[in-house]
């Protein structure tokens, strides 16, 4: 087992509070803390804290002892998937990831960032909201005629018709600035939509802010999960949360963004059967809460002190709060919060003890 030094990523919609609180830094920060990153991404690894060697290029070195023959015969030489911890104090963009096949035909053609799909699971670890996936149409058609204004009446007409894919077209290219400023006035007389005037207020003028309404708004509690799979279409709003996905950075935007939007590669790979994006409540089993997704690359579980870890494929283990020592065979890792380890393949089971939580990042090869 090594223990990791971790990544942050500062972006304007972080928090300067909770990842600094989190790893007991000063707070609050100079900048905005966006993103803590553990895991084996080339664009930003977690490095060994007795070496400061490079986890993707540790695991490189000897992918097959490190990884198993399993996960290695499954997703090949790397990490299969990354665990972050997210920040959110101001909305994100508005996002969409492409599935497999799709995310290798655009690293081919179009020039995606990674050649995967990047399905992922969060964990409110506060009260987090979000819009994930699309709302039931009946309520979208009611919600856009409670609203009252007349420019919305196509997007109205395509949502009454069972035709969302079409509705969210004409919301990200037939908006103008105009209608979007009357749908944050109508939307800051609706209390149901005060994060729609909220995301006006940011992105004054964006389609976006259009395209929103159509989503459904999700407000988690501590310990609720939100999976958001291929094709759906997302922007989370607040809140701090753990996440856990393929080991991609393919992302999509279609707005709320000032980073570079693409409409048409949004429109030609969301999901428009999706519906709301599935909340889980996770499946607790002792120490371990367990949500399950529907991926082989990753399963994310939170872990308390009498936890057993079964061996079997890579595994990263991040403390949220006070701390856990964690031991297999005869080695042992003591984490704080905000800190890390790398548990490479053992057929060994590993043991949590101490006073603390943390998350749980393994492969799940029985899906």
């Amino acid at each position: 087992m090594r223990k990791l030094d971790t990544i942050i990523r500062d972006y304007h919609w972080g928090s300067r509070t909770a990842l600094a609180e989190l790893r007991g830094a000063p707070s609050p920060s100079p900048a905005p803390e966006a993103e803590l990153w553990v895991g084996a991404h080339p664009d930003d690894p977690s490095r060994l804290r007795d070496c400061g060697v490079p986890l993707d290029r540790y695991l490189a070195a000897n992918p097959a002892g490190l990884l198993g023959p399993g996960s290695l015969a499954a997703f090949g030489p790397r990490l299969p998937f990354l665990l972050k911890v997210l920040a959110v104090d101001a909305p994100l963009s508005l996002q969409v990831h492409p599935d497999r096949e799709q995310a290798a035909t655009g690293y081919a053609e179009r020039g995606y960032r990674d050649d995967r799909a990047k399905p992922e699971v969060l964990v409110a670890l506060t009260e987090f909201a979000t819009l994930a996936g699309f709302r039931a149409p009946a309520a979208t058609a009611a919600l856009l005629d409670g609203l009252a204004v007349p420019g919305l009446a196509p997007v109205r007409a395509a949502v009454a018709a069972g035709e969302v894919g079409e509705a969210l077209r004409l919301a990200l290219t037939g908006t103008t600035g105009g209608l979007v400023a009357e749908v944050a006035a109508a939307a800051a007389r609706a209390p149901a939509l005060a994060h729609v005037a909220e995301l006006a207020e940011v992105y004054p003028g964006d389609p976006g802010v259009v395209a929103a309404l159509l989503l459904d708004a999700v407000v988690l509690r501590p310990g609720q999960a939100v999976y958001v799979g291929p094709g759906v279409p997302h922007a989370h709003l607040r809140g701090v949360g753990v996440e856990l996905m393929v080991n991609s950075d393919n992302v999509l935007r279609a707005g709320l963004t000032t980073k570079e939007v693409d409409v048409p590669a949004v429109l030609s790979v969301v999901d428009t059967r999706c519906g709301p994006a599935a909340v889980l409540a996770g499946e607790v089993d002792g120490p371990l809460r367990t949500y399950p997704t529907p991926d082989p690359e990753f399963r994310l579980h939170e872990a308390r002190p009498g936890a057993v870890l079964p061996g079997g494929g890579p595994q990263l283990l991040l403390c949220v709060n006070g701390s856990v020592v964690v031991r297999r065979g005869g080695d042992e890792v003591v984490l704080a919060a905000g800190e890390s380890a790398f548990l490479p393949h053992d057929e060994d089971a590993a043991q949590l003890a101490g006073e603390g939580r943390a998350f749980w990042a393994a492969v799940n090869l029985g899906a």
